[in-house]
């Protein structure tokens, strides 16, 4: 039986929004500009979906949402919208961890030994893991400093550096095995299988205590 499930990436300035039928992208939106708004946007994406889509809202079997780490503020309006959809629909909570949605969307398009997705946390710090081919995570998410002996055991294989983080790391980093894969954000549309396959092991989040995954508590009066 078809499940439909409605996928919402808002971790960094990239805003974009994914139904899918099961694995399959049925429709999608996006918006990648530095104009930060995302709570206008995301809600009329969302209704541009469903105004087109072959369902009405009510028919979703869940909504997924990028659990982070990423910008605060677009983490918390990714996750309360979303948390609103499942809360009035009645239907399951299914979080992403937006680093390794973003691992899947890169691994058919580039090969390489292992792959590190980069989300830029200011300054020399980025937010990171390492995912191997198969997309199973190596090393945990964290906070890196960066600087020229960053990821010095992981570079004894070939290492693909992607995200708006990658950036930075790039003019630091010199080492043949390191690839860096410029323009690639996080996307509602690499989140569908990832989505699915916990849609079928009902692996769902509490409506009531879910909190995205910061990493970092957020300073108040300071842009994340």
């Amino acid at each position: 039986m078809s499940k439909y499930i409605l996928n919402i990436e808002t971790s960094t300035k990239a805003c974009s929004v994914a139904l899918f039928k099961n694995e399959e992208l049925v429709l999608f939106k996006e918006s990648n500009t530095d104009n930060f708004s995302h709570s206008e946007k995301l809600l009329n994406f969302i209704s541009e979906i469903i105004e087109i889509s072959p369902i009405n809202l009510s028919a979703l079997d869940g909504v997924a949402v990028s659990m982070g780490p990423g910008s605060y503020t677009g983490l918390r309006i990714g996750v309360s919208t979303a948390k609103g959809l499942c809360y009035g629909l009645d239907i399951p909570l299914i979080s992403i961890s937006t680093l390794k949605a973003m691992s899947f969307g890169i691994i058919p398009k580039q090969k390489a030994d292992l792959y590190c997705p980069m989300i830029d946390a200011r300054r020399m710090e980025v937010y990171s893991a390492i995912f191997d081919a198969n997309n199973n995570q190596i090393r945990d998410i964290q906070a890196d400093i960066i600087d020229s002996t960053s990821y010095k055991k992981e570079l004894e294989k070939t290492v693909a550096f992607f995200g708006d983080g990658s950036e930075k790391v790039k003019e630091i980093i010199q080492n043949k095995n390191a690839i860096f894969i410029s323009n690639f954000y996080p996307s509602a549309k690499y989140m569908g299988s990832l989505s699915y396959q916990k849609y079928l092991e009902s692996d769902f989040e509490d409506l009531a205590y879910f909190e995205p995954f910061y990493l970092k508590d957020f300073v108040a009066g300071k842009k994340s």
